[in-house]
């Protein structure tokens, strides 16, 4: 159950993950496993450009865990943990623009990163398969 999870639960996300996917490439970091915090950085690169978001999971006011995302830099939004199940937690925001549910999932040496919710009266999705990578490391079309 969501409401007495504790961090430990979420040991599995920590790591750098690595997904490549055409000439595109989406690294995210997580440290922390084992604390009262995990801190994650998400980057991504294209031939449009890049972007970053940083991140965090950990206690709201109340004690209950959530995920903060800080796209950009901008100002962190909360999404407070709705279920956590084996190696699966699910974050939800119902007032966010979107995405409004943010989703992980590790299978083996994959995460798989996930965020959906409606936009424009249209649902939409978006998703990463990432795969374990030693820190830094970057897909091999770009080295």
């Amino acid at each position: 159950m969501a409401s007495d999870a504790t961090l430990s639960g979420l040991d599995w996300l920590a790591g750098y993950w690595l997904e490549c996917d055409g000439a595109s490439q989406t690294a995210e970091a997580w440290v922390g496993a084992g604390s009262d915090l995990l801190v994650g950085v998400n980057h991504a690169r294209s031939s449009r450009g890049a972007s970053f978001e940083y991140m965090r999971i950990g206690p709201r006011a109340d004690g209950r865990l959530a995920f903060f995302g800080s796209p950009g830099g901008a100002p962190a939004v909360a999404f407070a943990l709705i279920s956590l199940e084996r190696q699966r937690a699910v974050f939800e925001n119902p007032d966010h623009d979107f995405p409004q549910r943010i989703i992980y999932a590790r299978e083996g040496d994959r995460l798989i990163g996930r965020v959906e919710g409606e936009t424009g009266g249209q649902v939409r999705s978006l998703e990463w398969r990432y795969e374990a990578a030693r820190f830094g490391e970057d897909c091999p079309r770009r080295r």
